[in-house]
């Protein structure tokens, strides 16, 4: 058997919704991370620290006694944030970024920002305060190609945030395209980096659409040509440290994915590292993996890295063909086929 020990990682995007569905999947990623950041799309969304603080607790009480993850919380940003709850939100332990969704972009994003003129002051606020940006970085214009959405983003939206705020720090998040890759690659400044998801790694946009609609296999933004998907592995096991985890892992119940407009999202955190070591192993940089997962990402945001280690062994597994969900079912990525990689304390 192959072993692969490294600094517990972290995870900097991840979904984990709320009541009978929380319980039922926060485990899958507290059993490896050992911090993650929090996305704030719920139904109403997490606007206010008070109700990032809230959510926060539902989490903790939530996770096993015997773990120690700790939820990262973000604010959703509108365009009715206040200046006065950006500094609220600054001196919270526990809020760590403010996340811009473009208004109809992904799941629950109908709350998001139209234009982001209307919060300039907000940005302003955010850059003197140092918390940063993370951004779903698509345009949302019917007249725009949906998978040139990112590619249009960074031109039309990105480039001239970035030139008027260029003390902020920002997360390109999920990032599936060459141009993205290039863009952070070569923005000089330290303050702009980007998440790479498993499933983008792993998979191109054959996965989605040939042979028939695969739903379970519909993210937001969608999977791209395999040359992209070779761009982002590249990233990914560079070396360079502004690409980092971010799983984007996203649970829908069954029926939601099965119908006739199926929500947006793939669930693998109950994989997530595995997958992560399955596609690094593909370009030989299972060496690489420990700072992408572990180092990048608590360097970004100026966190400690963490003490603790995990071990994944090569030993294959199979996937269980769903999961509870509350009171539903969700299907994983990889449901029914064996995984490579197998993280040792479930062994």
């Amino acid at each position: 058997m192959h072993c692969l020990t490294l600094i517990q990682p972290d995870d900097w995007h991840l979904h984990l919704r709320d009541g009978a569905a929380l319980a039922t999947v926060v485990s899958a990623s507290a059993r490896c991370f050992a911090r993650a950041i929090i996305m704030p799309n719920l139904k109403p969304p997490i606007t206010t620290v008070a109700e990032a603080l809230a959510y926060r607790q539902r989490i903790i009480a939530s996770i096993p006694l015997t773990s120690s993850f700790n939820p990262l919380m973000t604010l959703y940003l509108t365009e009715n944030t206040t200046v006065s709850e950006i500094k609220t939100a600054k001196e919270s332990e526990y809020l760590t970024a403010v996340k811009y969704y473009p208004a109809g972009a992904t799941t629950h994003s109908e709350y998001g920002v139209t234009d982001l003129r209307q919060v300039w002051s907000v940005l302003e606020a955010m850059q003197t305060y140092d918390l940063p940006l993370l951004i779903h970085g698509e345009v949302t214009a019917t007249s725009i190609d949906v998978f040139d959405r990112e590619k249009m983003f960074i031109e039309y939206v990105l480039d001239p945030l970035i030139e008027n705020f260029p003390a902020l720090r920002i997360v390109l998040e999920h990032i599936t395209t060459q141009e993205a890759v290039e863009y952070v690659s070569a923005m000089s400044s330290a303050r702009l980096a980007a998440t790479i998801t498993a499933h983008h790694l792993l998979m191109n946009r054959n996965d989605l659409l040939a042979g028939g609609i695969h739903p379970h296999h519909y993210c937001l933004p969608l999977l791209k040509r395999e040359t992209h998907r070779q761009a982002l592995l590249k990233a990914a096991t560079s070396g360079h440290p502004k690409f980092f985890l971010g799983t984007d892992s996203a649970p829908h119940a069954r029926v939601a994915k099965e119908s006739p407009c199926g929500c947006a999202g793939i669930y693998t955190a109950p994989a997530a590292l595995e997958f992560y070591a399955e596609a690094f192993e593909q370009v030989h940089a299972l060496d690489k993996l420990e700072a992408f997962a572990s180092f990048h990402g608590a360097d970004f945001y100026g966190l400690p890295r963490n003490n603790k280690t995990i071990t994944l062994i090569k030993r294959p597994w199979q996937m269980p063909n769903e999961f509870e969900f509350g009171e539903q079912r969700v299907v994983p990525m990889r449901a029914g086929t064996n995984i490579h990689w197998q993280l040792a304390q479930t062994l």
